[in-house]
C-alpha cells in the first residue's frame, strides 16, 4: 500500500509541475485571446477533484499494467493514448456544442493532454522501477 502512495506521489508532483507549467506559464496567453469571453474565476474544489481522479485513472488503466509488464514503453504509449482519449473528450465536446469554440484550442489541448498523460506515465513508470516500488 505505501509504495501506491509514493508511486500517486510522484504522478501527482510530476502532472500539476507539468500542467502548472503549461498553464500559467506557456499557454495563459493563449487561452485567454482565445477562450477570454468564456473563462470565469478558477474555481479550485472541481480542478482538485479532477486531477484525483484523473490520476487514479492513470494509475489504474496505465500506470499499473506498465509496472506489470515492466514496460517504460508501454507507460509512454498508452499515457499517451488515455491523454488524447480525455483531453479529446473534453474538447471535442466542447467544440461540438458551444458556438465559438476555437479549433486552434482543440489542436494545441489534444497535443498538450497526449503529451502530459505520456511523460507523467514514463517519469511515473521511470520513478517506480528505479526505486523498485511495488
Amino acid at each position: 500500500m505505501i509504495s501506491w502512495v509514493k508511486i500517486f506521489g510522484v504522478a501527482a508532483v510530476s502532472f500539476l509541475a507539468l500542467d502548472a507549467f503549461w498553464l500559467l506559464i506557456i499557454a495563459r496567453k493563449m487561452y485567454q485571446q482565445y477562450l477570454g469571453n468564456l473563462m470565469g474565476q478558477t474555481k479550485f474544489a472541481p480542478a482538485a477533484i479532477f486531477y484525483v481522479l484523473y490520476l487514479i485513472g492513470l494509475l489504474f488503466f496505465v500506470i499499473n499494467p506498465a509496472l506489470e509488464k515492466s514496460s517504460l514503453f508501454y507507460a509512454i504509449a498508452a499515457g499517451g493514448f488515455l491523454g488524447l482519449l480525455c483531453y479529446g473528450t473534453y474538447d471535442l465536446t466542447n467544440l461540438a456544442t458551444i458556438g465559438k469554440w476555437p479549433v486552434f484550442v482543440t489542436v494545441v489541448d489534444l497535443i498538450w493532454g497526449t503529451f502530459v498523460t505520456a511523460a507523467v506515465s514514463g517519469i511515473t513508470v521511470f520513478v517506480a522501477q528505479h526505486f523498485n516500488w511495488r
